[in-house]
């Protein structure tokens, strides 16, 4: 009776793999499943976009001219921003475009 409840003690706290350490593996395991079920989503998702913007000219200068702001030669662009949602050029410059 002694032995095992040592032999379980052992096991618990002290031996190199123990159960505690085996628990928290267990925890990471399942969080890197997750992370990887999500990246695999995305490149699906990635992958179908591209495929739409490389064979659709129109698709592609819509994501060209919503995502990157570029325009014709004899066009103008005005872009509003709100001011709680910057674009990134203010924050990394400090400056507005005014």
């Amino acid at each position: 009776m002694f032995t095992f409840l040592g032999f379980l003690v052992w096991l618990t706290f002290f031996d190199k793999h123990d159960f505690i350490l085996q628990h928290s593996y267990r925890n990471k395991l399942s969080d890197l499943k997750h992370e990887r079920d999500y990246y695999i989503e995305q490149i699906e998702k990635n992958k179908t976009e591209m495929q739409e913007l490389f064979t659709n000219n129109r698709n592609l200068e819509k994501f060209a001219r919503e995502k990157y702001y570029m325009k014709r030669d004899n066009e103008d662009v005005f872009v509003f921003v709100d001011e709680s949602n910057r674009l990134l050029s203010e924050s990394v410059t400090g400056k507005s475009p005014e």
